[in-house]
Order: structure tokens, then C-alpha cells, then sequence
């Protein structure tokens, strides 16, 4: 069994507030882009995990974590091979471990015949990250709570963006680091949130003006580097530039497929790793399209 599993961009992203628990509560609206991992799965006797990225192959996985969750929780005797192939960037923004974590949950829930309902799989997501429950639905979809709270919005138009991955070294704690930096004149009402649901309940396209991120009132600081490469994006064509999620990846919605590939040839002329993507109304498998989130 191989599943796809999609890369998200906050579209918006906001803190309401800090939280007793030490977490901040959010309201974001989440999507699914058609950058994408792949998972593989076969029965065996015990948890196993391959990926092309070697340095993956650990204990830290998001995935094998995953496995042993769901191992762990439902009692399972049953192992599993997982083969991992990365193609998303890792803590970049783009939820790459998050995807990996959810697809896994599915993925062995059905390799094993457990048959878990969609909300129990969305507990034992939540106590893998903020961000895996958003992942057992795909699309788009509204999240609030530290984001474990997701309800499905009506699909987007879809929408071109071309996303640029800066070379800066990943960083350890990377979001929770951001939101330290964050105080109370950064938190908004969710208003930027909701003026995004109310259009995309209305069918319209996505546009700049509709893109927020509290990320974006820190994050420059916090990756010296960024401002050089939201230049050079700017340079290579791109209208306005964004910040995906916690960085340090940035990214540019286009007009069509045509403009985006004219600027990720500019940016890969520049010598910048980047990728040309569309939304996607997506789930993590065929076997979670009969759950409704």
C-alpha cells in the first residue's frame, strides 16, 4: 500500500491569545498543496522505518512515532515496514513531519484491520502535533484551539503559488521558539481568519490581500537571512511574498501555471531551491475518503 501525503500552507495564521497550558490558541486557515511525500507500508514483524533521507531513519520520526502511538493505544501485536520518501522540506513550514504522522495513522489503520472512527484517530493526532489532525482531512480546512480543532471549509479555487526554501539551517524548537517571541500586541481577534472563511464561502479566488501570518511580525528577525531572499523572490517576478507557517520556507501566489513556472525558472536561474505548486483537495488515502471530518 503507497500513500501520498501533501505538503499545507497557512493561508492565515493567527494567535488569539496564550493559553494556561503554555500553548497559544490559534485560528488558521490550513491547505493542502500538491508538494507531496510518499509512504509505503508491507506487514512485518516488528516497526520499521526506511526513508531516502538517511538522516531520518531514527527514533525522532514523526512517523515511527506515529506507529508506535497507534501501536501502543490500540493493543496491536502486528508490526509493520514503512518506507518513507521525502520530498517535502523538512521544518520549513510546510508541515512535513505533521503529513508523515497523519498518513501513518491512516495508513496502518488499514493495513491492520483496526477500523478506528475518524475521531479517534484525530485524539491520538493531536498527541503527536498541533498540526497532524489537519492532515487526516486535507483541503481546506479552518483549525483553532492550538490547531488540533479542524472543520472542513469549502474547497478553494485552485489557486498557483510558487514556494521558495532559503538555505538556512533548520532550527531546534523552531515554532516554539516564534511564538515565544510573540506578546500580547501581536494576538487579533481572528479576524483575518474569518475574512478568509466568509470568501471562501462565497466560492471566491484567493488573493495577497487575504493572507495573514502573526509569524510574519517576528520571523525576519528571527532568520536574518530571510529579508535577502524575500528580495530575490521579489526580483525573480513574484508580486507579493509570504511566509509559510513558522518559516522559513516563503511563498508567492501566481495568476496562472504559466507565471509560476516563469518565476521558479528565475529563481532557479538564481541558483534557489523552489517549487512550483496548485492547492489540492486531498485526503491521506483512499481509505479515509469515507470519513467525513
Amino acid at each position: 500500500m503507497s500513500l501520498t501525503l501533501y505538503a499545507k500552507i497557512n493561508l492565515t495564521l493567527e494567535a488569539l491569545a496564550k493559553r494556561a497550558d503554555g500553548y497559544h490558541e490559534i485560528a488558521t486557515v490550513m491547505q493542502t498543496v500538491s508538494l507531496a511525500d510518499t509512504l509505503a507500508f508491507e506487514p512485518g514483524e516488528t516497526l520499521a522505518l526506511s526513508c531516502n533521507i538517511l538522516s531520518l531513519q531514527s527514533a525522532d520520526n514523526l512517523a515511527l512515532k506515529a506507529a508506535s502511538l497507534l501501536k501502543e493505544e490500540t493493543g496491536c501485536l502486528k508490526g509493520a515496514s514503512i518506507k518513507l520518501t521525502k520530498e517535502i522540506p523538512v521544518a520549513a513550514g510546510l508541515g512535513s513531519g505533521a503529513t508523515d504522522a497523519a498518513a501513518t495513522l491512516v495508513g496502518l489503520d488499514r493495513l491492520w484491520q483496526l477500523n478506528l472512527p475518524l475521531q479517534r484517530l484525530m485524539e491520538l493526532a493531536a498527541n503527536l502535533g498541533s498540526d497532524v489532525p489537519f492532515f487526516l482531512c486535507g483541503g481546506t480546512v479552518l483549525a483553532k484551539g492550538r490547531g488540533e480543532k479542524v472543520i472542513t471549509l469549502p474547497p478553494a479555487p485552485e489557486t498557483w503559488m510558487v514556494l521558495l526554501r532559503p538555505e538556512i539551517e533548520p532550527v531546534v524548537g523552531k515554532t516554539a521558539q516564534l511564538y515565544s517571541q510573540l506578546n500580547t500586541s501581536h494576538f487579533t481577534s481572528g479576524q483575518f481568519t474569518q475574512r478568509l472563511v466568509d470568501h471562501l464561502h462565497e466560492g471566491e479566488s484567493i488573493n495577497d490581500s487575504l493572507i495573514f501570518n502573526v509569524f510574519e511580525q517576528v520571523a525576519f528577525d528571527f532568520f536574518p537571512k530571510l529579508s535577502h531572499y524575500r528580495t530575490r523572490f521579489l526580483r525573480a517576478g513574484a508580486a507579493s511574498v509570504h511566509l509559510a507557517g513558522a518559516g522559513s520556507t516563503l511563498f508567492a501566489l501566481v495568476s496562472d501555471k504559466a507565471q509560476g513556472k516563469t518565476i521558479l525558472n528565475n529563481l532557479e536561474a538564481d541558483g534557489q531551491e523552489a517549487y512550483l505548486v496548485r492547492t489540492v483537495e486531498a485526503v491521506p488515502s483512499e481509505a479515509a475518503r469515507d470519513r467525513q471530518c
